[in-house]
């Protein structure tokens, strides 16, 4: 799309046929987007100059800009790979240079935070098994995201190298406390004779070769389970950007270095190889008690409903339904929906008459009578009846559109740097500095090689670099495990570092704000017609009748007097006790019976117990010749205007009353919005539903705004726009919001949506409890406050022990005891509850 006249100024979707403009002449889509781009777009911004900002790089902050709409030359096609081994913001700038690199590769964009890659290549000069190859080299592993059996080699991989690290770790560490460490310490419990023979021994040629074991043994823990470290610490050093990696590496590898040179060249050797080994698995050991946690996590949302289509009922020209592949199908084949089946791919309705259910992918909240003409969405639901569908030109869905954009964000949001990270880069050079300073000084004041040589050992050891490794991934783990016990279920490690300070909290309105299930909310009809009108209701499909016929009785249906309003202007919701259809038997006796039923655009007839019903609007009841009184009429028109869904009732040729049927508001909506409005976050409503159903947020004091009828592509835009003032957090629940919650800041997940808006956020919510939004929020900060006491405390120790270190006054045998006591210190604090501090 070239984001011409013919594109939503916001969005970028087409607006042919559509006549929606603003004062500057820009066009668009749909009222929705137009109200968003005058709330936050910039003043006299046309369709171009949108792209051209869209496309313009990484702003003065290092945030990038919207990789979704890149220049891609003709011919090329985006390609996006899951990556293991990403974890800092350093593996995204290596993998992008690595992958742009490779013949016919344009661009790449890598996120850390998703493990995900987008690679833009031309299919006739690289494949996507050359990409993977290309990309997996150093220890990264690349595959594509259906790739289950790639995915499951990497988790195996990982739990191999911990294994062997663990296992072969403590063959090392056996050996030193049984043999060495009673020689280097003296201990009290073995006998002189023994410590003698133990010397000896060491001495010898036999010892000669046991120091070789263990050095063979601590290769296999530096260079097998250390791998992932050192690639790490690699791509610090070649990306110039000092990292954590980085200075566990250097501490690891230079005892490592120092005792194998020891062991070759020195005649009775002091080695430092527990010291490689202690680092390595320390490290290693927390950094996989996150991801297991984390995996732990994702388990919760195993059950979230999958929405995109594979198969689809194909007409043959004899009128026969075949099952076909959606890859198969071609523009103009018919296809044959029906109720509860899901439109495989874009076209118009040729023939039939049904209801439509596009939340899924617009956001709105009421189904949508389709007729033939009527344009159908792919990846909408026919609830009611069922269609034949012309597949449209392009013969693809809006829901895979939708996912493709909701992958083009997640590749572009690139993580931040951790904070042990921002401080190694000041740290690791400082470190080193005073190595070379205090080595060079030792052989300055006449001291042998050998000693220079520890000295500057020791320092780099007693650098700490198992505390300030442990230090974030346990605080996060924590964070990850106190939000699992309140069933909050966090994807995303880099949450508690992005996180401080939230600007902006931006809720999707149905199935966030409100439960998305359709309910009787009022009535003004008797027992007896409600009644009747509900057995006839339970016949059709469509959610307003099935709201109805779930209302068994009066007083199953309203507990307050029909027409009474609650406190926020909304009526009252149904008792949950009437969820039995009407024709089932009751309290009230038999059920009525429902001799005839016929569905309308409008609404429902026929006759129950002998008596004729209608059930509709009341352009159903002027239809057919039945007197609505003017009153109802107002009533009806009142209910709509505040965004329910009024249904006229009548019999025997007259309407007689009316009922209303309305999203229900979720519990603790207020207390959630106003929480966050007296915290000093602003609180918008983005929906895609029209802007009558979202006037109780309008009209609540803690709402700053609401912009209705917006679609996905809009939602996405209007938070982009959002972040440039500011960090935002969006929190929905449906496959049209996930790629608002991949562009956000943070995106917060209803756990009882679809497994698309799951896939794009940060956080869900398993138990669909609104408030948990606040917990979020407390747990972010308590997870960066206990970050930076772990980190506190291993700079403070540093301060200690380096000069000590530095000035010859601690060898590296008790170099490493500090560093293995400031480890545990790191442990205990991470270990306790985060919320406890509150």
């Amino acid at each position: 799309m070239s984001g011409g006249t013919d594109a939503c100024t916001l969005c970028e979707l087409p607006t042919e046929g559509v006549d929606v403009t603003d004062d500057e002449g820009n066009r668009f889509c749909c009222t929705g987007c137009r109200d968003v781009y005058g709330a936050l777009g910039d003043a006299n911004v046309d369709a171009d100059a949108v792209r051209e900002r869209r496309q313009a790089g990484e702003d003065a902050e290092g945030d990038d800009a919207d990789d979704g709409d890149r220049d891609v030359p003709d011919g090329h096609e985006a390609t996006y790979l899951e990556v293991d081994g990403m974890h800092c913001a350093t593996c995204e700038a290596f993998i992008e240079t690595v992958a742009t690199d490779a013949d016919g590769v344009s661009g790449a964009s890598a996120s850390y935070v998703t493990d995900t890659v987008r690679i833009d290549r031309d299919p006739d000069a690289v494949s996507i098994d050359d990409l993977t190859e290309t990309v997996s080299g150093l220890g990264y592993s690349a595959y594509a995201r259906d790739d289950a059996f790639s995915r499951r080699q990497a988790s195996n991989m990982a739990t191999a190298r911990l294994a062997a690290g663990v296992l072969v770790g403590m063959a090392v560490m056996l050996q030193y406390i049984v043999l060495i460490y009673p020689t280097y310490f003296a201990f009290p419990f073995y006998d002189q004779r023994t410590l003698d023979y133990l010397n000896e021994a060491m001495a010898s040629t036999s010892g000669t070769y046991f120091f070789i074991v263990i050095g063979v043994l601590t290769t296999i823990v530096l260079f097998f389970t250390g791998k992932p470290i050192l690639r790490g610490a690699y791509v610090s050093a070649k990306t110039r950007s000092p990292n954590m990696d980085l200075l566990v590496a250097i501490a690891a590898m230079s005892a490592y270095l120092y005792s194998t040179l020891a062991v070759i060249f020195v005649e009775s050797p002091s080695i430092y190889y527990d010291v490689t080994v202690a680092i390595i698995v320390i490290v290693t050991v927390g950094n996989h008690y996150e991801d297991s946690v984390k995996d732990r996590a994702t388990e919760l949302l195993s059950e979230v409903t999958a929405v995109q289509v594979d198969d689809a009922r194909r007409l043959t020209p004899d009128g026969d339904a075949e099952s076909v592949d959606v890859e198969a199908l071609e523009p103009g084949d018919r296809l044959l929906v029906r109720a509860g089946e899901r439109v495989p791919v874009d076209g118009e309705a040729v023939d039939g008459d049904a209801a439509v259910d596009e939340s899924v992918v617009t956001g709105e909240s009421l189904p949508v009578r389709k007729v033939a003409g009527d344009a159908v969405v792919g990846g909408s639901v026919v609830t009611d009846g069922s269609l034949t569908v012309a597949v449209g030109p392009d013969a693809t869905s809006s829901l895979d559109r939708v996912a493709e954009l909701v992958y083009d964000l997640q590749s572009g949001n690139h993580g931040v740097q951790k904070l042990a990270d921002r401080l190694a880069t000041v740290f690791v050079p400082a470190v080193l500095v005073i190595a070379i300073v205090a080595a060079g000084a030792s052989l300055a004041l006449g001291g042998a090689p050998t000693d220079a040589m520890l000295v500057g050992l020791t320092v780099l050891i007693v650098s700490c670099p198992c505390a300030l490794g442990l230090a974030t991934p346990l605080a996060v783990a924590a964070g990850i495990r106190d939000a699992l016990e309140r069933n909050i279920v966090v994807f995303d490690d880099t949450v508690f570092e992005r996180i401080r300070d939230a600007d902006t909290v931006v809720f999707d309105k149905t199935g966030t704000l409100t439960t998305g299930e359709m309910r009787l909310l009022d009535r003004r009809v008797d027992d007896d017609l409600l009644r009747l009108a509900a057995a006839l209701e339970s016949r059709s499909a469509h959610p307003v009748g099935q709201a109805i016929a779930a209302a068994r009785s009066a007083a199953d249906a309203v507990d307050a007097a029909p027409g009474e309003a609650g406190d926020d202007g909304a009526t009252p919701a149904v008792a949950d006790g009437g969820a039995e259809a009407v024709d089932a038997a009751g309290e009230g006796g038999d059920a009525p019976a429902v001799e005839s039923f016929e569905s309308h655009a409008r609404g429902v007839s026929g006759v129950v117990d002998g008596v004729e019903v209608v059930v509709g609007h009341p352009d159903l009841f002027d239809e057919r010749g039945w007197t609505v009184p003017e009153e109802i009429r107002e009533a009806v028109a009142d209910a709509r205007d505040v965004g329910r869904v009024p249904v006229a009732v009548g019999r025997d040729g007259a309407a007689e009353g009316f009922v209303v049927v309305g999203d229900e508001l979720r519990e603790g909506w207020e207390e959630t919005v106003t929480a966050l409005d007296d915290s000093g976050v602003e609180v918008i409503v983005l929906t895609g539903d029209d802007e009558r159903a979202a006037t109780v947020f309008a009209e609540h004091d803690a709402v700053s705004s609401v912009f209705a009828g917006v679609p996905p592509e809009g939602k996405a835009e209007a938070v982009g726009r959002l972040k440039e003032r500011g960090v935002t957090v969006m929190v929905g629940d449906g496959t049209n919001d996930a790629p608002a919650l991949a562009a956000a800041d943070l995106g917060i997940a209803l756990g009882g949506g679809t497994a698309m808006a799951a896939d794009a956020a940060d956080v869900a919510i398993v138990d669909d409890d609104l408030g948990s939004v606040a917990t979020v929020f407390e747990l972010a900060r308590a997870a960066g406050r206990r970050v930076k006491g772990n980190i506190g405390w291993a700079f403070c120790y540093n301060a200690v022990a380096i000069p000590l270190a530095a000035t010859g006054l601690l060898n590296p045998l008790f170099a490493a005891v500090a560093m293995g006591a400031s480890s545990l210190l790191v442990v205990t604090n991470s270990s306790r509850a985060l919320l406890s501090e509150e």
